[in-house]
Protein backbone atom coordinates (compact mmCIF):
# COMPACT_ATOMS: atom_id res chain seq x y z
CA UNK A 1 0.00 0.00 0.00
CA UNK A 2 1.90 3.07 -1.61
CA UNK A 3 1.15 6.59 0.31
CA UNK A 4 -0.45 9.08 -2.49
CA UNK A 5 0.62 12.52 -1.72
CA UNK A 6 -2.55 15.06 -2.45
CA UNK A 7 -0.75 18.02 -1.40
CA UNK A 8 2.15 18.61 0.77
CA UNK A 9 2.84 20.98 3.84
CA UNK A 10 4.62 24.08 3.55
CA UNK A 11 6.35 23.88 6.83
CA UNK A 12 8.47 21.54 8.69
CA UNK A 13 6.91 19.41 10.73
CA UNK A 14 7.78 20.71 14.37
CA UNK A 15 5.45 24.27 13.26
CA UNK A 16 2.62 22.28 12.04
CA UNK A 17 -0.66 22.47 13.91
CA UNK A 18 -1.34 18.88 15.50
CA UNK A 19 -2.02 16.20 13.72
CA UNK A 20 -5.06 14.10 15.34
CA UNK A 21 -5.07 10.32 14.38
CA UNK A 22 -8.24 7.81 14.74
CA UNK A 23 -8.20 4.81 15.80
CA UNK A 24 -10.29 2.24 14.47
CA UNK A 25 -9.78 2.13 10.55
CA UNK A 26 -7.10 4.52 10.15
CA UNK A 27 -3.99 3.71 12.75
CA UNK A 28 -5.45 -0.08 12.81
CA UNK A 29 -7.29 -1.25 10.10
CA UNK A 30 -9.84 -3.09 12.30
CA UNK A 31 -12.29 -1.73 14.03
CA UNK A 32 -11.46 -2.66 17.38
CA UNK A 33 -15.39 -2.68 19.15
CA UNK A 34 -16.76 -5.71 16.29
CA UNK A 35 -13.72 -7.76 17.18
CA UNK A 36 -13.85 -7.46 21.04
CA UNK A 37 -17.50 -8.57 20.74
CA UNK A 38 -16.85 -10.99 18.38
CA UNK A 39 -14.43 -12.57 20.85
CA UNK A 40 -16.76 -11.97 24.07
CA UNK A 41 -19.54 -14.14 21.66
CA UNK A 42 -17.25 -16.80 20.96
CA UNK A 43 -15.22 -17.19 24.54
CA UNK A 44 -17.49 -15.59 27.31
CA UNK A 45 -20.87 -15.80 25.02
CA UNK A 46 -22.83 -15.64 28.59
CA UNK A 47 -21.57 -12.32 29.21
CA UNK A 48 -23.30 -10.95 26.23
CA UNK A 49 -26.98 -10.15 28.50
CA UNK A 50 -25.09 -8.30 30.59
CA UNK A 51 -22.91 -5.96 28.13
CA UNK A 52 -25.90 -5.55 26.07
CA UNK A 53 -27.79 -4.50 28.87
CA UNK A 54 -25.12 -0.90 28.92
CA UNK A 55 -26.73 0.11 25.91
CA UNK A 56 -29.73 1.75 28.01
CA UNK A 57 -26.89 4.10 29.35
CA UNK A 58 -25.73 4.73 26.22
CA UNK A 59 -22.97 3.64 23.47
CA UNK A 60 -20.22 5.01 25.50
CA UNK A 61 -21.11 2.83 28.20
CA UNK A 62 -21.63 0.42 25.71
CA UNK A 63 -17.82 0.36 24.86
CA UNK A 64 -16.81 0.36 28.42
CA UNK A 65 -18.72 -2.69 29.21
CA UNK A 66 -16.87 -5.06 25.94
CA UNK A 67 -13.37 -3.34 26.82
CA UNK A 68 -14.07 -4.48 30.55
CA UNK A 69 -14.26 -8.00 29.46
CA UNK A 70 -11.36 -9.07 26.84
CA UNK A 71 -7.42 -8.08 26.91
CA UNK A 72 -6.22 -6.16 23.64
CA UNK A 73 -2.61 -7.01 22.68
CA UNK A 74 -1.48 -4.09 20.91
CA UNK A 75 1.65 -5.93 19.69
CA UNK A 76 -0.37 -7.89 17.73
CA UNK A 77 -3.12 -5.62 15.97
CA UNK A 78 -2.82 -5.19 12.33
CA UNK A 79 -1.55 -1.23 12.28
CA UNK A 80 -1.84 0.44 8.95
CA UNK A 81 1.73 -0.02 8.08
CA UNK A 82 2.83 2.55 5.84
CA UNK A 83 0.32 5.58 7.87
CA UNK A 84 2.20 4.36 11.07
CA UNK A 85 5.80 5.09 9.25
CA UNK A 86 4.98 7.99 8.30
CA UNK A 87 3.74 9.22 11.80
CA UNK A 88 6.72 8.25 12.91
CA UNK A 89 8.99 9.94 10.82
CA UNK A 90 6.43 13.19 11.44
CA UNK A 91 7.43 12.64 15.43
CA UNK A 92 10.74 12.20 14.64
CA UNK A 93 10.65 15.56 12.98
CA UNK A 94 8.64 17.41 15.63
CA UNK A 95 5.36 17.41 14.88
CA UNK A 96 2.67 17.05 17.55
CA UNK A 97 0.46 13.82 17.59
CA UNK A 98 -2.95 13.24 19.51
CA UNK A 99 -4.44 9.68 19.09
CA UNK A 100 -8.78 10.86 19.51
CA UNK A 101 -10.68 7.95 19.05
CA UNK A 102 -14.56 6.71 19.80
CA UNK A 103 -12.90 3.73 21.29
CA UNK A 104 -13.13 2.94 24.91
CA UNK A 105 -10.18 4.72 26.61
CA UNK A 106 -8.85 1.26 28.25
CA UNK A 107 -8.05 0.24 24.78
CA UNK A 108 -6.65 3.21 23.21
CA UNK A 109 -4.67 3.73 26.27
CA UNK A 110 -3.44 0.03 25.67
CA UNK A 111 -2.65 1.52 21.97
CA UNK A 112 -0.69 4.50 23.14
CA UNK A 113 1.36 3.29 25.50
CA UNK A 114 2.77 0.11 23.03
CA UNK A 115 3.79 2.83 20.13
CA UNK A 116 5.09 5.67 22.38
CA UNK A 117 3.63 7.99 19.74
CA UNK A 118 1.07 10.65 20.86
CA UNK A 119 1.76 13.15 23.08
CA UNK A 120 -2.26 13.13 24.33
CA UNK A 121 -4.90 10.44 24.03
CA UNK A 122 -8.77 11.82 23.59
CA UNK A 123 -11.07 8.61 23.99
CA UNK A 124 -14.93 7.68 25.12
CA UNK A 125 -14.82 7.39 28.88
CA UNK A 126 -18.41 5.45 29.07
CA UNK A 127 -20.30 8.36 29.45
CA UNK A 128 -19.39 10.95 26.61
CA UNK A 129 -18.75 8.43 23.23
CA UNK A 130 -15.79 11.00 21.26
CA UNK A 131 -17.45 10.11 17.67
CA UNK A 132 -18.71 12.65 14.52
CA UNK A 133 -19.78 15.69 15.32
CA UNK A 134 -18.95 15.24 19.37
CA UNK A 135 -15.24 14.25 18.25
CA UNK A 136 -15.39 18.09 15.99
CA UNK A 137 -16.62 19.99 18.73
CA UNK A 138 -14.05 18.55 21.90
CA UNK A 139 -11.13 18.95 18.82
CA UNK A 140 -12.63 22.05 18.42
CA UNK A 141 -12.59 23.61 21.55
CA UNK A 142 -9.41 22.07 22.88
CA UNK A 143 -7.32 23.46 19.71
CA UNK A 144 -9.33 26.34 18.92
CA UNK A 145 -6.15 28.90 18.70
CA UNK A 146 -3.89 26.04 17.64
CA UNK A 147 -6.07 24.34 15.01
CA UNK A 148 -5.23 20.70 14.30
CA UNK A 149 -5.06 18.09 10.99
CA UNK A 150 -6.71 14.97 11.04
CA UNK A 151 -6.48 11.80 10.12
CA UNK A 152 -9.52 9.63 9.74
CA UNK A 153 -10.77 6.97 7.58
CA UNK A 154 -14.78 6.95 7.42
CA UNK A 155 -18.30 8.93 6.67
CA UNK A 156 -18.43 10.17 10.48
CA UNK A 157 -14.55 11.89 10.08
CA UNK A 158 -16.49 14.33 7.71
CA UNK A 159 -17.95 16.41 10.60
CA UNK A 160 -14.05 16.62 11.92
CA UNK A 161 -12.29 17.74 8.82
CA UNK A 162 -15.14 20.59 8.91
CA UNK A 163 -12.90 22.00 11.78
CA UNK A 164 -9.80 20.67 10.49
CA UNK A 165 -7.12 22.79 8.78
CA UNK A 166 -6.07 19.69 6.79
CA UNK A 167 -7.26 16.15 6.57
CA UNK A 168 -4.61 12.56 6.05
CA UNK A 169 -7.10 10.28 4.21
CA UNK A 170 -6.41 6.94 5.19
CA UNK A 171 -7.65 3.91 4.34
CA UNK A 172 -11.12 5.25 2.86
CA UNK A 173 -13.29 5.04 -0.12
CA UNK A 174 -13.71 6.77 -2.67
CA UNK A 175 -17.07 9.24 -1.76
CA UNK A 176 -15.45 9.97 1.68
CA UNK A 177 -11.79 11.10 0.07
CA UNK A 178 -14.06 13.07 -2.60
CA UNK A 179 -15.86 14.72 0.77
CA UNK A 180 -12.64 14.94 2.52
CA UNK A 181 -11.18 17.28 -0.52
CA UNK A 182 -14.16 19.05 -0.68
CA UNK A 183 -14.68 19.55 3.14
CA UNK A 184 -10.60 20.99 3.32
CA UNK A 185 -7.25 20.53 2.49
CA UNK A 186 -5.81 16.87 2.06
CA UNK A 187 -2.14 16.98 3.04
CA UNK A 188 -1.54 13.29 2.72
CA UNK A 189 -3.61 10.02 1.32
CA UNK A 190 -3.04 6.38 2.32
CA UNK A 191 -5.27 4.27 -0.18
CA UNK A 192 -6.78 1.06 0.92
CA UNK A 193 -6.42 -2.08 -0.39
CA UNK A 194 -8.76 -3.98 -2.98
CA UNK A 195 -11.69 -5.41 -1.49
CA UNK A 196 -12.19 -7.46 -4.17
CA UNK A 197 -8.65 -9.37 -3.75
CA UNK A 198 -9.24 -9.63 -0.24
CA UNK A 199 -12.68 -11.39 -1.07
CA UNK A 200 -10.66 -13.80 -3.34
CA UNK A 201 -8.22 -14.39 -0.69
CA UNK A 202 -10.64 -14.76 1.62
CA UNK A 203 -13.05 -17.97 0.26
CA UNK A 204 -9.91 -19.75 -1.12
CA UNK A 205 -10.82 -20.67 -4.36
CA UNK A 206 -7.91 -23.04 -4.80
CA UNK A 207 -9.46 -24.65 -1.87
CA UNK A 208 -12.09 -25.96 -4.03
CA UNK A 209 -10.04 -28.58 -5.40
CA UNK A 210 -10.34 -30.58 -2.63
CA UNK A 211 -14.40 -30.81 -3.20
CA UNK A 212 -13.13 -32.60 -6.74
CA UNK A 213 -13.36 -36.33 -4.29
CA UNK A 214 -17.10 -35.79 -4.83
CA UNK A 215 -16.33 -37.44 -7.98
CA UNK A 216 -13.93 -40.14 -6.89
CA UNK A 217 -17.36 -42.63 -6.90
CA UNK A 218 -18.06 -42.27 -10.96
CA UNK A 219 -14.65 -42.71 -11.77
CA UNK A 220 -14.31 -45.67 -9.63
CA UNK A 221 -18.16 -47.51 -10.33
CA UNK A 222 -16.63 -46.57 -14.09
CA UNK A 223 -19.61 -44.10 -14.56
CA UNK A 224 -17.71 -41.03 -15.05
CA UNK A 225 -19.26 -40.40 -18.58
CA UNK A 226 -23.32 -40.46 -17.70
CA UNK A 227 -23.79 -37.25 -17.97
CA UNK A 228 -26.90 -36.89 -15.62
CA UNK A 229 -24.99 -37.63 -12.77
CA UNK A 230 -21.97 -35.78 -13.62
CA UNK A 231 -24.58 -32.99 -13.33
CA UNK A 232 -25.41 -33.95 -10.20
CA UNK A 233 -22.06 -34.24 -8.70
CA UNK A 234 -21.15 -31.04 -10.34
CA UNK A 235 -23.86 -29.31 -8.51
CA UNK A 236 -22.80 -30.78 -5.58
CA UNK A 237 -19.22 -29.90 -6.17
CA UNK A 238 -20.42 -26.39 -5.84
CA UNK A 239 -22.30 -25.86 -3.14
CA UNK A 240 -19.84 -27.49 -1.20
CA UNK A 241 -17.14 -25.12 -2.08
CA UNK A 242 -19.61 -22.35 -1.41
CA UNK A 243 -19.97 -24.47 1.53
CA UNK A 244 -16.32 -24.54 2.12
CA UNK A 245 -15.97 -21.05 1.91
CA UNK A 246 -18.83 -20.15 4.24
CA UNK A 247 -16.58 -22.12 6.78
CA UNK A 248 -13.17 -20.60 6.08
CA UNK A 249 -14.66 -17.36 6.78
CA UNK A 250 -16.31 -18.44 9.65
CA UNK A 251 -12.37 -19.80 10.59
CA UNK A 252 -10.99 -17.06 10.32
CA UNK A 253 -12.61 -14.65 12.50
CA UNK A 254 -12.63 -17.55 15.36
CA UNK A 255 -8.52 -17.62 14.48
CA UNK A 256 -7.92 -13.97 14.42
CA UNK A 257 -5.73 -13.83 17.54
CA UNK A 258 -3.72 -17.33 16.67
CA UNK A 259 -3.63 -15.84 12.66
CA UNK A 260 -1.94 -12.60 13.88
CA UNK A 261 1.19 -14.65 15.79
CA UNK A 262 1.59 -16.93 12.64
CA UNK A 263 4.20 -16.04 10.58
CA UNK A 264 1.86 -16.10 7.27
CA UNK A 265 -1.49 -16.24 8.76
CA UNK A 266 -1.21 -13.13 9.66
CA UNK A 267 -1.67 -11.83 5.77
CA UNK A 268 -4.80 -13.57 6.10
CA UNK A 269 -7.99 -10.59 5.13
CA UNK A 270 -9.55 -10.78 8.63
CA UNK A 271 -5.73 -10.86 10.40
CA UNK A 272 -4.58 -8.49 8.52
CA UNK A 273 -7.71 -6.53 8.82
CA UNK A 274 -8.61 -5.79 5.19
CA UNK A 275 -12.15 -7.55 5.86
CA UNK A 276 -14.19 -6.18 8.42
CA UNK A 277 -15.60 -9.04 11.27
CA UNK A 278 -19.09 -7.67 9.99
CA UNK A 279 -18.25 -8.04 6.44
CA UNK A 280 -17.08 -11.57 7.07
CA UNK A 281 -19.96 -13.13 9.25
CA UNK A 282 -22.34 -12.06 6.52
CA UNK A 283 -20.06 -13.41 3.81
CA UNK A 284 -20.69 -16.36 5.96
CA UNK A 285 -24.46 -16.79 6.05
CA UNK A 286 -24.69 -15.70 2.48
CA UNK A 287 -22.41 -18.76 1.03
CA UNK A 288 -24.31 -21.13 3.66
CA UNK A 289 -27.42 -20.18 1.92
CA UNK A 290 -26.50 -20.06 -1.45
CA UNK A 291 -24.65 -23.83 -0.74
CA UNK A 292 -27.62 -25.19 0.81
CA UNK A 293 -29.86 -23.79 -1.91
CA UNK A 294 -28.24 -25.46 -4.75
CA UNK A 295 -28.00 -28.60 -2.64
CA UNK A 296 -32.07 -28.53 -2.31
CA UNK A 297 -32.31 -28.71 -5.79
CA UNK A 298 -31.04 -32.40 -5.86
CA UNK A 299 -33.60 -33.40 -2.87
CA UNK A 300 -33.03 -34.16 0.97
CA UNK A 301 -30.11 -36.58 0.68
CA UNK A 302 -28.24 -33.70 -0.40
CA UNK A 303 -29.20 -31.80 1.83
CA UNK A 304 -28.19 -33.84 4.37
CA UNK A 305 -24.65 -34.81 3.12
CA UNK A 306 -24.26 -31.13 3.08
CA UNK A 307 -25.79 -30.92 6.87
CA UNK A 308 -23.30 -33.45 7.68
CA UNK A 309 -20.12 -31.73 5.55
CA UNK A 310 -20.72 -28.30 7.01
CA UNK A 311 -21.70 -29.78 11.18
CA UNK A 312 -17.71 -31.87 11.17
CA UNK A 313 -16.48 -28.46 9.74
CA UNK A 314 -17.35 -26.03 12.17
CA UNK A 315 -17.24 -28.93 15.07
CA UNK A 316 -13.39 -29.35 13.63
CA UNK A 317 -12.88 -25.68 13.36
CA UNK A 318 -14.22 -24.86 16.86
CA UNK A 319 -13.24 -27.47 18.87
CA UNK A 320 -10.88 -30.72 17.58
CA UNK A 321 -8.55 -29.00 15.75
CA UNK A 322 -7.10 -27.83 18.72
CA UNK A 323 -7.25 -31.57 20.42
CA UNK A 324 -4.14 -33.64 19.84
CA UNK A 325 -4.74 -36.50 17.33
CA UNK A 326 -8.95 -36.08 16.99
CA UNK A 327 -7.62 -32.79 14.81
CA UNK A 328 -5.73 -35.53 12.48
CA UNK A 329 -8.33 -38.27 12.12
CA UNK A 330 -11.28 -35.24 11.86
CA UNK A 331 -9.60 -34.23 8.76
CA UNK A 332 -9.48 -37.31 7.09
CA UNK A 333 -12.89 -37.98 7.88
CA UNK A 334 -13.78 -34.73 6.45
CA UNK A 335 -12.36 -35.82 3.56
CA UNK A 336 -13.80 -39.31 3.18
CA UNK A 337 -17.07 -37.46 3.65
CA UNK A 338 -16.85 -35.58 0.37
CA UNK A 339 -16.08 -39.54 -0.92
CA UNK A 340 -19.59 -40.89 0.33
CA UNK A 341 -21.62 -37.89 -0.26
CA UNK A 342 -20.29 -38.15 -3.79
CA UNK A 343 -21.76 -41.48 -3.91
CA UNK A 344 -24.99 -40.68 -2.37
CA UNK A 345 -26.20 -38.23 -4.19
CA UNK A 346 -26.03 -40.14 -7.37
CA UNK A 347 -26.87 -44.02 -5.29
CA UNK A 348 -23.59 -45.69 -6.00
CA UNK A 349 -22.32 -47.41 -3.29
CA UNK A 350 -19.14 -46.90 -1.75
CA UNK A 351 -16.64 -49.92 -1.28
CA UNK A 352 -15.03 -50.93 1.90
CA UNK A 353 -11.99 -50.87 -0.64
CA UNK A 354 -12.33 -47.28 -1.30
CA UNK A 355 -13.69 -45.95 2.29
CA UNK A 356 -9.82 -47.80 3.74
CA UNK A 357 -7.93 -46.74 1.04
CA UNK A 358 -9.11 -43.03 1.07
CA UNK A 359 -8.97 -42.97 4.94
CA UNK A 360 -5.35 -44.15 5.18
CA UNK A 361 -4.39 -41.67 2.63
CA UNK A 362 -5.89 -38.70 4.18
CA UNK A 363 -5.11 -39.84 7.42
CA UNK A 364 -1.08 -39.85 6.09
CA UNK A 365 -1.56 -36.31 4.08
CA UNK A 366 -3.25 -34.68 7.80
CA UNK A 367 -0.26 -35.75 9.51
CA UNK A 368 1.62 -34.27 7.15
CA UNK A 369 -0.18 -31.32 7.17
CA UNK A 370 0.43 -31.38 10.91
CA UNK A 371 4.47 -32.26 10.49
CA UNK A 372 4.73 -29.07 8.64
CA UNK A 373 3.06 -26.54 10.59
CA UNK A 374 5.79 -28.31 13.72
CA UNK A 375 8.46 -28.14 11.44
CA UNK A 376 8.00 -24.62 10.93
CA UNK A 377 7.57 -23.73 14.66
CA UNK A 378 10.69 -25.66 15.09
CA UNK A 379 12.90 -23.75 12.65
CA UNK A 380 11.06 -20.52 14.71
CA UNK A 381 12.57 -21.80 17.50
CA UNK A 382 9.00 -22.51 19.08
CA UNK A 383 8.32 -25.12 21.93
CA UNK A 384 4.89 -26.00 20.17
CA UNK A 385 2.58 -24.79 17.56
CA UNK A 386 0.29 -21.85 18.10
CA UNK A 387 -3.26 -22.88 18.35
CA UNK A 388 -2.57 -26.37 18.49
CA UNK A 389 -1.84 -28.69 20.94
CA UNK A 390 1.54 -30.68 19.91
CA UNK A 391 4.94 -29.91 21.08
CA UNK A 392 7.44 -29.61 18.69
CA UNK A 393 9.37 -32.38 20.13
CA UNK A 394 6.06 -34.31 18.99
CA UNK A 395 7.53 -34.02 15.47
CA UNK A 396 9.16 -37.20 15.10
CA UNK A 397 5.91 -39.53 16.50
CA UNK A 398 4.19 -37.25 14.11
CA UNK A 399 6.17 -38.44 10.88
CA UNK A 400 6.17 -41.77 11.91
CA UNK A 401 2.29 -41.79 12.38
CA UNK A 402 2.17 -40.27 8.84
CA UNK A 403 3.90 -42.50 6.93
CA UNK A 404 2.77 -45.43 8.31
CA UNK A 405 -0.98 -44.26 7.48
CA UNK A 406 0.68 -43.77 4.00
CA UNK A 407 2.24 -46.90 3.56
CA UNK A 408 -1.06 -48.75 4.96
CA UNK A 409 -3.31 -47.33 2.10
CA UNK A 410 -0.40 -49.08 -0.25
CA UNK A 411 -1.31 -52.34 1.66
CA UNK A 412 -5.35 -51.27 1.05
CA UNK A 413 -4.76 -51.20 -2.88
CA UNK A 414 -2.16 -53.82 -2.96
CA UNK A 415 -5.42 -56.14 -0.96
CA UNK A 416 -8.02 -54.55 -3.49
CA UNK A 417 -6.56 -55.30 -6.40
CA UNK A 418 -5.82 -58.78 -5.61
CA UNK A 419 -9.99 -59.21 -4.65
CA UNK A 420 -13.04 -60.93 -6.28
CA UNK A 421 -14.34 -56.98 -6.58
CA UNK A 422 -11.61 -55.97 -9.46
CA UNK A 423 -12.19 -59.22 -11.50
CA UNK A 424 -16.32 -57.70 -11.82
CA UNK A 425 -15.36 -54.23 -12.55
CA UNK A 426 -12.35 -54.57 -14.85
CA UNK A 427 -11.52 -56.78 -17.96
CA UNK A 428 -7.47 -56.99 -17.74
CA UNK A 429 -6.95 -56.40 -13.34
CA UNK A 430 -3.52 -57.26 -13.45
CA UNK A 431 -2.54 -53.97 -14.76
CA UNK A 432 -3.72 -51.98 -11.67
CA UNK A 433 -0.45 -53.96 -9.56
CA UNK A 434 0.98 -50.71 -11.71
CA UNK A 435 -1.12 -48.20 -9.61
CA UNK A 436 1.13 -49.57 -6.54
CA UNK A 437 4.79 -48.44 -7.29
CA UNK A 438 2.91 -45.02 -8.36
CA UNK A 439 0.88 -44.27 -5.09
CA UNK A 440 3.35 -45.22 -3.22
CA UNK A 441 6.30 -43.22 -5.20
CA UNK A 442 3.70 -40.28 -4.79
CA UNK A 443 3.38 -40.57 -0.66
CA UNK A 444 6.80 -40.91 -0.42
CA UNK A 445 7.37 -37.75 -1.66
CA UNK A 446 5.34 -36.00 -0.13
CA UNK A 447 7.06 -36.66 2.98
CA UNK A 448 10.42 -36.04 1.47
CA UNK A 449 9.87 -33.17 0.53
CA UNK A 450 7.72 -32.10 4.22
CA UNK A 451 10.87 -33.07 6.25
CA UNK A 452 13.05 -30.73 3.28
CA UNK A 453 10.16 -28.02 4.33
CA UNK A 454 9.50 -28.07 1.18
CA UNK A 455 5.76 -28.64 1.04
CA UNK A 456 2.95 -25.81 1.33
CA UNK A 457 0.97 -26.06 5.13
CA UNK A 458 -1.56 -28.15 3.02
CA UNK A 459 -1.05 -31.32 1.51
CA UNK A 460 -4.09 -31.44 -0.93
CA UNK A 461 -3.44 -27.43 -1.99
CA UNK A 462 -0.21 -28.27 -2.85
CA UNK A 463 -0.97 -31.42 -4.89
CA UNK A 464 -3.63 -29.34 -6.78
CA UNK A 465 -0.79 -27.42 -7.59
CA UNK A 466 2.11 -29.66 -8.42
CA UNK A 467 2.81 -30.78 -12.15
CA UNK A 468 4.26 -34.45 -10.79
CA UNK A 469 0.59 -35.06 -9.11
CA UNK A 470 -0.95 -34.31 -12.14
CA UNK A 471 0.81 -36.52 -14.21
CA UNK A 472 0.88 -39.27 -11.82
CA UNK A 473 -2.99 -38.99 -11.84
CA UNK A 474 -2.92 -38.95 -15.54
CA UNK A 475 -0.81 -42.43 -15.91
CA UNK A 476 -3.08 -44.12 -12.94
CA UNK A 477 -6.05 -42.78 -15.00
CA UNK A 478 -4.92 -44.19 -18.19
CA UNK A 479 -4.21 -47.75 -16.70
CA UNK A 480 -8.41 -47.37 -15.03
CA UNK A 481 -9.34 -47.32 -18.55
CA UNK A 482 -7.17 -49.44 -20.43
CA UNK A 483 -7.25 -51.93 -17.57
CA UNK A 484 -11.74 -51.80 -17.27
CA UNK A 485 -12.37 -51.32 -21.28
CA UNK A 486 -9.69 -52.70 -23.62
CA UNK A 487 -10.05 -56.73 -23.73
CA UNK A 488 -7.41 -59.21 -22.47
CA UNK A 489 -6.75 -60.50 -25.66
CA UNK A 490 -4.58 -57.56 -26.55
CA UNK A 491 -2.25 -57.90 -23.81
CA UNK A 492 0.32 -61.08 -23.68
CA UNK A 493 -1.06 -64.12 -21.59
CA UNK A 494 0.93 -63.11 -18.34
CA UNK A 495 -1.20 -60.12 -17.33
CA UNK A 496 -4.54 -61.42 -18.43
Amino acid sequence: MNAQVRSRPLAAPDSLPPLVVDLDGTLVTIDVLQESLLRVATTRPWRLPRVFSRLRHGKAAFKQAVAEQVEIDPAHLPYSETFLTWLREQKKHGRELWLVTGSDRRVAKAIADHLGLFDEVLASDGQRNLTGVRKAQVLAERLAERGFVYAGNSWVDVAVWAKAQGAVVVNASWRVRSAAAQTTRVEREFPARSPLRAWLRAVRPHQWAKNLLLFVPLITAHRFFEWPLLLIVAVMFVAFSLCASSVYLLNDLLDLDADRRHPTKKHRPFAAGDLSVVAGLVGTVVLLVAAFALAAMLGWWAMAGLASYYALTVAYSGWWKRVVLVDVIALAVLYITRVIVGGMVVSIPISQWLLGFAGFVFLSLAFTKRYTELRRATERGAEKAHGRGYLTADLPIIGMCGIAAGFAAVLVLTLYVNSEAVLKLYSSPLLLWLWVPIILYWLCRVWLMAHRGELDDDPVVFAARDPTTYALAAVVVTILIVAAWVPPTAFPPVIR
